[in-house]
């Protein structure tokens, strides 16, 4: 461990304590990336365009936080509040004016999860590719057709 120098002094004098991963924290509402188990962007939460998901993951998750980013007009974040008190979800308002990310919403844990896939556009990039799968496998257990059957579509 290396001895702190009157620089380090002054830095953690002036802006506090520095924590592991600062940008990260700084990009997801203060709270790291293993936390998280489900983030929308401003642009999702201020259109609705995640909120079927969000409720999803709100039951899929009952034990989360969920943080809201308070640089979000309030009437953009009335539905995923409502939302979150309606499924018993603890809910918290971000507000940091020095940090600019793109992160409207988080759920989260105060411990570690790991979820690969937390923004909505992977999530619903994976279901759609899950419900593709489903319809060739679908395609792929149907009976051959035979002759018979040919000749009555060509016939209709």
């Amino acid at each position: 461990m290396s001895k702190k120098n009157v620089d380090d002094y002054l830095q953690e004098g002036m802006y506090g304590t520095r924590l592991p991963n600062e940008s990260e924290r700084k990009m997801y509402l203060g709270t790291l990336r293993e936390r998280i188990a489900f983030v929308l962007t401003i642009g999702e939460v201020m259109s609705n365009k995640g909120l079927a998901e969000l409720e999803r993951q709100l039951k899929k998750h009952p034990k989360a936080k969920l943080l809201l980013n308070g640089n979000i007009s309030y009437q953009f974040l009335k539905e995923e509040k409502s939302l979150a008190d309606r499924l018993s979800i603890p809910h918290t308002t971000v507000s940091n004016q020095e940090n600019d990310t793109e992160i409207g919403l988080v759920l989260t844990y105060s411990y570690a999860v790991d979820i690969e896939q937390i923004y909505l556009k992977d999530i619903e990039d994976i279901s759609t590719q899950k419900k593709e799968e489903e319809k060739e496998e679908e395609k792929d257990s149907d009976p051959p057709k035979g002759i018979v059957s040919k000749l009555k579509n060509l016939f209709h």
